[in-house]
Formats: structure tokens, C-alpha cells, sequence
């Protein structure tokens, strides 16, 4: 049950992330704004990948 609730609380934390530098940064840049979403997503599966998922 515990991992479940550090898995979900990971997703919620990746939303916040990439919506608030949505928000803030990039709101008129559609070109840019995809590309730096793309670029989030891949660092935070790498992330969850490599350190989160040995627990």
C-alpha cells in the first residue's frame, strides 16, 4: 500500500511541475512548450526508472 501512495503522490508532483512551468514560461510558445513537455516527461520516467523503482 505504501508504494502505491508514493507512486500516485509522483504523479501528482509531475503534473504540478509540468503545469506550473507551463503556466509561467511558456504559455504563448506552442513549439517550444511542446518540446520542453516531451523533454519533462523523458527526465522524470528516467528518473522514476533508475531511482524510485528499486525501492
Amino acid at each position: 500500500m505504501a508504494k502505491n501512495t508514493w507512486r500516485v503522490l509522483y504523479v501528482v508532483l509531475w503534473a504540478a511541475v509540468i503545469i506550473t512551468v507551463d503556466v509561467l514560461f511558456v504559455r504563448h510558445h506552442v513549439g517550444e512548450r511542446l518540446l520542453l513537455n516531451v523533454g519533462m516527461v523523458l527526465v522524470f520516467v528516467v528518473f522514476y526508472l533508475t531511482v524510485l523503482r528499486r525501492r
